[in-house]
């Protein structure tokens, strides 16, 4: 085979066969094909897409481009969540522990942060001496041993789509479905994940910014895990505004902390809830989400999920003292109340213009491999549909550098719009996919 006939093909509109899409994902990874030919080919991917067929065989040969984990010895059933990222969503910091504290193991890899969506091994590493990278045995000991762990992506999983996300970044080629779904799904595949509870992202906020957009991705991933004989189940969840209150690495940590101790903002709770709750379904741990429902708030109510955090973080070499005493967490020594310009309902929280906010502040990054700083971001006190008065408190900020705070009052007052008339609040679901 030759790359450059494969790329023809793919231009030309044509169907790739298997074969085809295993052999160029290989020399790919080994550096057979010199990267202006995987872009070359990415870019034909994005413009004419691909079937259903092509997608799974493109998920399973990045999957097979590395190791892959079975975890069948330390765990009756892999279950898993992702999310396809959004603002203030560090959904995993308390289903991973809930969900353990039910009985079911979670071994999750994942990721940083990138541009205005954060990154939950970013918010972990708020924690002094926590420890995201975990050799595979690491990783399987602590499943075993604690029921849950999270931790960084390793190098030899999934390495063709390591190689093939850094090629698409950076050539305009993130957007293309396919390959988002094959990148998120062969992860998931390589790291040993036999039932997949996946949280759609849609909105301003997200990088599906419509609903025809989010259900055309969640489809595909929930088609993909049925040809490759695993469960999917997709949410299509909002994020045309922060989820939670808190949107920054520390702030976000606090918040998770709050919610699992039963004092957590009710969206994110709900969100949460909602989320373990399925997963203990497609484990089959539950007969009914009714059933699971009242399962993982028993454990919320009773504290079992905060303890299994606590052995989740002390095991992964956390400072339990932060978590204990949220008090000494990062937080940003210099702080500034945004308040509401004039009376009225909120229609609008633009959640990525909050994003790129907590971005500047130093909470997020513009490219890979920028420092963050942990103890900075942003409190969202309301939401769509609440009403507000003139001079009423909207955002805190907390920063570190002064030129910050007068730099980010602007973006957020452009992120809010605030009407006469009443507004209905936004759902926190759309949808979900099985």
């Amino acid at each position: 085979m030759r790359a450059v006939d494969i790329i023809i093909k793919k231009r030309d509109k044509q169907e790739l066969s298997a074969q085809e899409i295993e052999w160029f994902i290989q020399e790919f990874t080994r550096g057979g094909i010199p990267d202006y030919q995987a872009a070359a080919w990415a870019m034909a991917v994005l413009l004419n897409g691909m079937t259903e067929e092509e997608t799974t065989a493109l998920t399973l040969a990045m999957a097979r481009s590395g190791e892959m984990l079975d975890l069948s010895s330390v765990v009756p059933i892999a279950v898993d969540k992702h999310s396809t990222g959004g603002v203030g969503d560090k959904t995993t910091l308390v289903v991973a522990p809930l969900v353990a504290a039910c009985g079911l193991p979670v071994g999750k890899m994942s990721g940083r942060g990138l541009g205005f969506s954060g990154g939950t091994l970013d918010k972990l590493e708020s924690i002094r001496g926590f420890r995201a990278d975990l050799s595979t045995e690491q990783f399987l000991g602590q499943l075993a041993r604690v029921g849950v762990v999270v931790c960084g992506q390793t190098a030899d999983l999934a390495p063709a789509d390591g190689k093939l996300y850094a090629l698409r970044d950076v050539t305009g080629t993130v957007q293309s479905i396919p390959l988002i779904a094959s990148s998120i799904m062969s992860k998931k595949i390589a790291a040993g994940a036999q039932a997949i509870v996946l949280d759609v992202k849609v909105g301003f906020g997200a990088f599906m910014k419509t609903l025809s957009e989010a259900q055309q991705l969640a489809r595909l991933m929930v088609e993909i895990a049925r040809k490759t004989e695993r469960k999917a189940v997709a949410y299509l969840s909002d994020m045309n505004q922060p989820l939670g209150r808190t949107v920054g690495n520390a702030l976000e940590l606090r918040e998770a902390i709050d919610t699992l101790q039963n004092r957590g903002p009710r969206d994110f709770e709900t969100h949460c809830l909602e989320i373990a709750s399925r997963m203990l379904v497609i484990a089959e741990q539950s007969p009914s989400m009714e059933a699971a429902r009242v399962t993982v708030e028993r454990a919320l109510r009773n504290g079992d999920a905060w303890q299994k955090f606590l052995a989740w973080i002390e095991a992964q070499g956390g400072d339990l003292s932060m978590v204990l005493d949220a008090q000494k967490l990062p937080i940003g020594s210099l702080q500034m109340e945004i308040v509401a310009p004039v009376s009225g309902y909120i229609q609008q929280i633009h959640a990525e213009k909050v994003g790129l906010a907590a971005v500047m502040l130093g909470a997020g990054r513009a490219k890979k491999g920028d420092p963050i700083d942990y103890g900075v971001g942003i409190e969202v006190y309301h939401k769509v549909g609440q009403i507000v008065q003139r001079d009423e408190p909207l955002f805190m900020v907390y920063a570190n550098r002064e030129e910050h705070l007068r730099q980010v009052q602007a973006m957020l007052l452009e992120a809010v719009v605030i009407k006469e008339n009443p507004v209905e609040p936004l759902p926190h679901f759309y949808g979900v996919i099985e």
